[in-house]
């Protein structure tokens, strides 16, 4: 989507929900922005382990596509929550939704990260 033609943001993250859910994973709101036009900044995780941090980061054609912004090591737990409380405290509106799913990149259009 291009433009003005996004979702609502409390939209996309319901089906973000609901498909984690249908999949036997779990999902959660860790953070609640605005419903119409928030930031959506997603932990994926599997079973606890390999979280991933994704958001959508706007390109040239107007157009916004999904972007690996961290990912956990050992021992780095830290610094994932010291990032998510600067980007909550940059961003109002934005939403924070945790997906615990096996390769969950592939609910938001993504081949599953190898690292």
């Amino acid at each position: 989507m291009t433009g003005d033609a996004r979702l609502p943001a409390r939209l996309e993250i319901a089906a973000l929900i609901r498909l984690a859910q249908n999949g036997g994973g779990f999902a959660a709101v860790l953070k609640s922005g605005d419903d119409q036009a928030g930031t959506i900044l997603l932990l994926l995780t599997e079973n606890g382990g390999n979280l991933s941090v994704y958001e959508r980061m706007p390109q040239l054609d107007g157009s916004r596509i999904w972007h690996c912004s961290m990912q956990q090591s050992i021992g780095s737990d830290h610094k994932i929550t010291e990032y998510l409380e600067r980007r909550g405290h940059q961003d109002e509106d934005l939403w924070i939704v945790e997906l615990d799913i096996a390769n969950g990149e592939r609910l938001i259009g993504l081949p599953p990260f190898v690292g």
